[in-house]
């Protein structure tokens, strides 16, 4: 666990407290502002959307500990070192792309709709999503600093 100052950020994380933190902030905003999308999107309450909302949180993190894991082991054999927007956009586009496969069957069965209910359900949340994971990156990188692969 390191914590030092380095390209402008008052902190930086690396390791497995920087993975700790960075899934534990950003599936606690995901569970909210997910509840809140399936509630509106399949019409019924914030209880029933949120304990799905839970469930994909838990989905999401593993997947998110096996994404980053893969993508952080591609970046660190890359000539070009930072994140620019096409990292970023490919970063956002693989971790968001995985999940459709595995929320949209869950979707289906827990609200009873068909799998292209499911799946017109799970692009709303993935427009979100996209826009949310990117932005989330970028401010998480620019308050904690890049992990040691992108640097």
């Amino acid at each position: 666990m390191s914590v030092q100052k380095i390209q402008g950020s008052p902190w930086s994380l690396q390791g497995p407290l920087r993975r700790v933190t960075y899934v534990g902030l950003y599936e606690a905003i995901a569970i909210v502002a997910a509840t809140a999308g399936l509630s509106a999107l399949s019409g019924q309450g914030a209880a029933h959307s949120g304990v799905v909302a839970v469930v994909s949180s838990v989905i999401a993190i593993c997947w998110n500990v096996v994404w980053n894991h893969l993508f952080e082991m591609w970046e660190a054999r890359q000539d070009t070192r930072g994140r620019g927007i096409g990292r970023r956009i490919a970063h956002a586009m693989g971790m968001e792309g995985g999940l459709v496969f595995m929320l949209v069957p869950l979707f289906a069965w827990w609200f009873k709709v068909s799998l292209w209910e499911a799946l017109v359900m799970d692009i709303g949340l993935l427009l979100f999503f996209l826009v949310y994971t990117f932005v989330f990156n970028w401010s998480f990188d620019r308050i904690f600093g890049l992990p040691r692969s992108a640097q």
